[in-house]
């Protein structure tokens, strides 16, 4: 996304709303609900200060609801004392600021035409979300596996969560501040909202990693499920344990709505709740991009499939996981020939190991010989000792063999194995497609961690950037809260 296009309509949409504001806060209509114990009934004065910073006039009483309203003269601040017949007495501050624009009762309270900040912040969201899908859709048309889409898409989900809850605010418009700090709040009501999702996916991630540590055997890689689960939801919870900590200790003051304790609490808090907000949107679109890319068919105009080779039998047959690639491949031959009455080859792919007894390769040619594959349209790579290798490999043969320049490959390997293999033939400079075969779930688990961490590493620079930002973000918000409960 175009970085300066962002800032530009950014400083326009703050500038837009200065002005409006400017224009049409020289005056304002309170609405204020008064206390139960007021005589509203029996009549009511308002006494301003100091009638040459503002005036108060049209008073109504409907119920227990107070209008009236206020006109700048100068800039400066009063006090406007409300009394009911009993002496009962309420206090309000207005602040008249530059432009002579009136905020009521805070520094930066309510005015005349805040309504503006929820619909131009909406607006301004809603035009980085669409800048975002335009550049998610032109990116994966290009190459599906890129790291980036998931960093698109990523930021796609959580900028939709913030803008919707910015829609809120124009039902329920509570001032200018509250809809400020709703910018920041959304991104931790969205922590808040997905914690019990995210406590039962955990339990459910937990179950499936022990699983696969039993068939596949203990090490740091086969719990990455279990930690990230924990580590999410520990993430989301500190906050409100911190918060209840505070609430309940002397040793620091949070209670006191002007002190600065409170105010550091509220930016830790907001603060790590937002970033794990961001995170989790990654996560779900490191899950969304992988099964996309497991479950997409390639285009039928291949001229070669490349069967990815993994461990095989002692016997020299192919185990359940290395079959259902190679039928898979076999199940793609015949989809295309349907579809487009072209034929393809296959390139069997991988090397021997020390415990096998043959090539993975000359394995799996055995195999499609057994299918009924023709041994003209089989093609054999059997020096590769890894999935780079598979690609570096299987392109010099294919060079050799193919007669024309332009050459479409797919690949058939493992579902939860497909976007990975695209990341690094795309690395090669290798355009291909994937196919992938299915699997036992506990595979799904670790794969979708393994990804994400490989995301969060690849696009590190601007997931900084955009934390860096949701920080300062959260800082700016918590500071003008402060500021206009003490200037």
């Amino acid at each position: 996304m175009n970085r300066r296009i962002c800032i530009i309509s950014g400083i326009a949409t703050l500038l837009f709303c200065f002005f409006y504001i400017a224009v049409t806060g020289n005056t304002y209509t309170t609405d204020v609900t008064l206390p139960e114990y007021f005589e509203s009934s029996k009549g009511i004065t308002v006494d301003v200060e100091d009638e040459s910073v503002a005036v108060v006039s049209d008073v109504q009483i409907h119920g227990n609801k107070l209008e009236m309203n206020i006109q700048s003269l100068k800039k400066g601040q009063t006090i406007i004392r409300v009394t009911d017949i009993l002496h009962n007495q309420i206090i309000y501050t207005a602040y008249v600021h530059t432009f002579g624009v009136i905020t009521f009762d805070r520094f930066f309270g309510s005015c005349s035409g805040d309504i503006i900040i929820p619909i131009a912040s909406s607006v301004y969201l809603a035009f980085l979300l669409f800048l975002l899908i335009r550049e998610h859709i032109k990116s994966v048309k290009q190459n599906l596996y890129q790291h980036k889409n998931i960093l698109t898409l990523g930021l796609i989900i959580f900028l939709f969560f913030m803008l919707i809850n910015q829609l809120t605010q124009l039902i329920n418009h509570g001032g200018a501040m509250q809809t400020i700090n709703s910018i920041v709040n959304s991104a931790s009501l969205f922590a808040v909202v997905i914690l019990p999702f995210a406590f039962i996916v955990s339990i459910f991630v937990t179950i499936s990693n022990i699983n696969l540590m039993r068939k596949e055997g203990f090490s740091w890689r086969n719990m990455l499920g279990i930690i990230m689960g924990i580590v999410f939801c520990f993430a989301t919870v500190i906050p409100f344990i911190l918060g209840e900590w505070l609430q309940r200790t002397t040793i620091v003051d949070v209670h006191n709505e002007n002190g600065m304790a409170l105010y550091v609490e509220l930016f830790v808090e907001n603060g790590i709740l937002a970033v794990v907000a961001y995170l989790e949107c990654v996560l779900l679109g490191t899950i969304i991009t992988s099964v996309k890319a497991a479950r997409r068919i390639p285009r039928f105009n291949r001229d070669y499939i490349i069967i990815l080779g993994c461990q095989i039998r002692q016997d020299g047959k192919l185990t359940k996981l290395l079959q259902s690639r190679a039928d898979r491949a076999i199940e793609f031959a015949k989809m295309q020939s349907e579809a487009d009455d072209r034929e393809l080859y296959f390139i069997a792919s991988g090397g021997q190991g020390d415990d096998e007894v043959t090539s993975e390769a000359e394995a799996i040619k055995n195999y499609l010989l057994s299918c009924g594959v023709s041994p003209d349209k089989i093609l054999v790579e059997d020096q590769s000792t890894n999935t780079y290798e598979n690609f570096k490999n299987s392109m010099e043969l294919i060079r050799s063999h193919a007669e024309k320049e332009h050459i479409r490959i797919a690949y058939s390997t493992t579902n939860y194995h497909v976007f990975r293999v695209g990341l690094l033939a795309s690395e090669q400079g290798i355009r291909v497609e994937g196919i992938g075969s299915r699997t036992k779930q506990y595979y799904w688990i670790n794969a979708f961690i393994r990804e994400y961490i490989a995301t969060l590493y690849h696009e590190r620079k601007s997931h900084r950037r955009i934390v860096g930002a949701l920080v300062l973000i959260d800082l700016f918000m918590v500071l003008l809260d402060y500021l206009s409960r003490n200037i």
